[in-house]
């Protein structure tokens, strides 16, 4: 016989693509078997055609398309006898779904077959029907299974249940129509229509609420009472499981009652008893018994139950931790976790029991285990809970510490009591995991480090001893650097020692070691050295007996291959060597960073918090008056907001002489003219200053005093068209030689309003001496318009390369209230660029006021402008004082959240 003709046998032909060796060979034999059943299809042969459809149906399981033979099941289907009937369906289900539109066309004999007097025949269209339903199909059969529900076989209904399931999920707007059908099939003895009718009444509740409320009250009752006899029944053999009766059944009615006691405290009343009795006589040993137990916890936890039921539940979940079995302590762990929302005391009763699973050996239990210790955390137990975590730091896994440091770090800092015990934590996990500690973390420490200023002698000592044993640890040396560089001289000479320290002696050398072994140590790290060297720079000026070893240590960066340090340490050195008279000014304490502001911008709030009179609370538990010094200086107000910003550009790239002056390139509005073509006009932050014109002509008045009347502004144009200079500029450069003083026989210039806010007033007269257009005459005239005296009044102003400026003393450094007197000052600019610049000038005011110093710097635009700095370089916090160094110089002090944030804002 042809192996392949349409009367060979199933077997042959798997014995014949089981026997190729290549998958070549597998397809040449099936592409000849299916031509062989395609010649049989096309002559119509009827003895064989089951057959065929057997062979199909195997070539469709290898993966092989079989479309051709989909009429062949509808023939099979409408044949009289049992067997084909049989393959037909089966082909039915296996070779086609419910997006077929072949499917259209067996509606008709899945309705004939459902009123078939041959039950087999009804159970074979009901378990088709049941796989393969459409919505179209479920419209037009819905009524002969709803009257299948109530068939003399109960095969015959379970299966008209199932396939009911199938009816409501894709019709829901059929499901009243077997609400009342299915009551009765909840009275039945036979197992598996109860788990049919169950699952039924479950999908007919989440579906219709009216199903819903209408099983709650005639349901809930009978329910209670099956599952009391699925308990409490004898040993029956074709249910048991491990020794329990039906474990299926019991956890299908525990899932219902859960759906129908969620919310409605009569429905839960009516259940608490069985449940308690499911809780307490359901045994725990075997897997059966643990998932009764555990649907029975989850079903207590549902609805809406007494404090003791839960309590029992909450127990059985405890049990469930000491299991030997990893599964079950998961689901555990899940599921107490849900728990806490609904009793945390009960929980917390087993705290000691989830520790343990967070030292487990398997890695998903103890990651939850230790989300669930994060929720347990308060008040009350944070600092053992703490003590426990920390312990175990030492010794848990190097893929699991990462988890570990994240979830102890988030409890210190939500949870300190105080600021001692937050940093004295964050000590201790920086000196064991600080590899593995996030930079806002860090950064939120030293927040609260330059906010405890009790506690900066203590932190840097307990610092300076932590970096002797854990210098492999990169955030720990990047604090101690940081702390040691801002509060060296305090760790020296032992100042803020409190009672709990034990007296250490560290000498100036000492100190600068501990920076030098962070510079070896941590070599590749371009963050970390460049705080070592800016940590150099300010201890400089505090131990001027190790002045030169730090000079030579900073001269060792300048032939690195990273340009930022080579940069720096150019910088650095400069300052060290030629500007030692202003050095101590330049490298003073950071001043405090306002840790509302901080944890506001953490969290993604852009609001700026509210400066009004009175306290709030701050993290680390310490309340914080929200008068905080760092106000507009120039608008004493204090409870006031900041004027909004009039510019939102951040200028990136272009000129670097641009960013170094901090010089606006917004577009002009619409309210103001446009441009001449080919005018180049510049705008100084005095608000003064125009190119000449075109023709070369140009007068006096043009080149210094073209003043808009419109708020003290002019329009500027982009200085792109400057010449670059170098941006390896020397910054102290700008103080340049004095000229020779002008003649006082100048013309006279309308005067400018430099500055005016509530509180105080700066007017500049200008004088300009003829046959000398480079040099400009300025007499600044400060007056307070506020009713206090303001003492050790200074005034600051810093101008480019190409100009020249020459400060003269002030007529006096205390500025009287309510405009009584006034401070003059004169200024002389040389423009070496006379003509082809125009004059360009940042000036800083700072004075005494209540024994506080203020200072504040005029810009263009109130607000707040990206710095030079920022614009330059994204990631800041390695030059956080070296932005405060160059920007002091330019009469701009940058508290920012430069050190934090990659944007800087101008904070007075």
């Amino acid at each position: 016989m042809n192996p392949f003709s349409s009367g060979t046998r199933l077997r042959d032909m798997i014995r014949a693509i089981r026997a190729c060796k290549t998958a070549a060979e597998e397809r040449a034999v099936v592409r000849k078997e299916c031509a062989s059943i395609r010649a049989s299809v096309s002559d119509n042969d009827n003895d064989y055609r089951h057959r065929n459809l057997a062979k199909l149906m195997f070539i469709h399981m290898l993966g092989y398309p079989t479309h051709f033979g989909q009429m062949e099941c509808l023939k099979l289907i409408a044949a009289p006898g049992f067997p084909e009937k049989r393959i037909g369906y089966l082909g039915l289900m296996l070779l086609l779904d419910e997006r077929q539109e072949v499917l259209m066309l067996v509606t008709n004999s899945l309705k004939q077959d459902l009123n078939h007097t041959n039950q087999y025949i009804v159970g074979l269209a009901l378990c088709a029907l049941g796989n393969i339903c459409s919505a179209e199909m479920a419209r037009d059969l819905a009524p002969e299974v709803e009257r299948l529900l109530q068939f003399r076989d109960p095969n015959i209904r379970k299966k008209a249940a199932l396939c009911s399931i199938r009816i409501v999920k894709k019709v829901p707007d059929l499901a009243e129509n077997f609400v009342n059908p299915v009551v009765s099939l909840l009275k039945e003895k036979h197992h598996g229509v109860l788990l049919t009718a169950i699952q039924l009444c479950a999908d007919l509740c989440n579906l219709n609420e009216e199903a819903l409320e209408f099983f709650r009250k005639k349901c809930t009752e009978v329910l209670v009472k099956v599952l009391k006899d699925v308990v409490n029944s004898p040993y029956a053999p074709e249910y048991d499981v491990s020794g329990i009766a039906d474990p299926f059944l019991h956890i299908r009615l525990l899932r219902l009652l859960r759906v129908l006691g969620h919310g409605d405290a009569d429905a839960s009343d009516s259940m608490n008893d069985i449940l308690a009795q499911v809780a307490t006589k359901t045994e725990s040993n075997k897997n059966a018994g643990n998932a009764i137990l555990y649907e029975c916890v989850e079903t207590i936890m549902s609805i809406e139950d007494s404090s003791g039921l839960r309590v029992l539940a909450i127990n059985i979940l405890g049990r469930f931790l000491s299991n030997r079995d990893n599964n079950i302590r998961y689901v555990a762990l899940n599921m107490l976790m849900k728990a806490i929302s609904v009793d945390d005391q009960a929980v917390q009763r087993h705290r000691a029991t989830i520790l343990e699973c967070v030292k487990d050996s398997d890695a998903s239990i103890r990651k939850r285990a230790l989300e669930l210790v994060y929720l347990l955390v308060n008040e009350t137990n944070v600092k053992p809970l703490t003590k426990e975590l920390i312990d175990y730091l030492h010794v848990s896994d190097h893929d699991f510490k990462g988890d570990l440091t994240e979830k102890i770090c988030s409890i210190v800092e939500k949870l300190s009591p105080d600021k001692i015990w937050y940093i004295d934590q964050m000590l201790m996990v920086l000196s064991e995991a600080g590899n593995h500690v996030k930079d806002e973390v860090w950064h939120a420490l030293i927040v609260v480090i330059t906010n405890a200023s009790n506690l900066h002698g203590y932190t840097v000592r307990s610092l300076y001893k932590a970096v002797q044993t854990s210098l492999d640890q990169e955030t720990l040396v990047r604090v101690a650097v940081w702390c040691i560089g801002e509060y060296g001289d305090m760790l020296v000479n032992g100042i803020g020692m409190l009672d709990l320290e034990e007296p250490i002696t560290v000498t100036e050398n000492d100190a600068v070691d501990v920076v030098e072994l962070a510079i070896k140590h941590h070599t590749s790290d371009l963050t970390t050295r460049a705080m070592c060297l800016i940590a150099l720079l300010k201890l400089s000026s505090r131990f001027p007996v190790c002045s030169q070893r730090i000079k030579d240590m900073v001269v060792q960066s300048k032939g690195s291959l990273l340009l930022e340090l080579q940069q720096r340490s150019t910088e650095f050195d400069s300052i060290i060597e030629k500007h030692q008279n202003i050095r101590s000014a330049l490298v003073e304490r950071m001043p405090v960073l306002d840790e509302a502001s901080f944890s506001g911008r953490r969290n993604g709030s852009t609001s700026i918090p509210s400066t009004s009179m009175g306290s709030s609370s701050l993290p680390n538990g310490v309340v914080k008056t929200t008068a905080a010094p760092l106000v507009d200086l120039l608008d004493l107000g204090g409870g006031e907001e900041p004027p909004p910003s009039n510019t939102n550009t951040m200028m990136t790239g272009g000129n670097f002489l641009q960013d170094l002056l901090d010089v606006g390139m917004s577009p002009p509005s619409s309210s103001q003219p446009a441009q001449k073509s080919g005018t180049d006009v510049l705008l100084d932050l005095l608000s003064i200053g125009s190119p000449p014109h075109q023709n070369g002509s140009s007068t006096p008045h043009d080149d210094i005093l073209s003043i808009n009347q419109n708020n003290n502004k002019t329009s500027v144009a982009p200085l792109g068209s400057l010449s670059s200079p170098s941006p390896m500029m020397d910054l102290l450069d700008g103080f340049g030689p004095t000229p020779p003083q002008p003649k006082n026989d100048a013309p006279a210039y309308p005067p400018l309003v430099a500055f005016e806010s509530s509180s105080l007033r700066l007017m500049f007269n200008f004088t300009k001496q003829p046959g000398n257009p480079q040099t400009t005459e300025i007499e600044a005239n400060f007056t307070n318009k506020s009713s206090n005296v303001y003492s050790d009044f200074v005034f600051q102003a810093a101008v480019p390369k190409f100009l020249q400026l020459h400060l003269e003393p002030a007529s006096s450094n205390s500025l009287p209230g309510s405009g009584n007197g006034s401070i003059t000052q004169k200024l002389r600019v040389t423009n070496t660029q006379h003509g082809k610049k125009a004059i360009i000038m940042r000036i800083r005011i700072s004075y005494k006021y209540d024994n506080i110093f203020y200072s504040a710097t005029e810009i263009l635009s109130k607000g707040f402008r990206a710095c030079w700095i920022c614009t330059l370089r994204r990631e800041l916090w390695p030059w956080e004082f070296q932005v405060f160094v160059e920007l002091k110089l330019f009469g701009m002090q940058c508290v920012c959240n430069v050190c934090f944030e990659h944007e800087c804002k101008r904070v007075w």
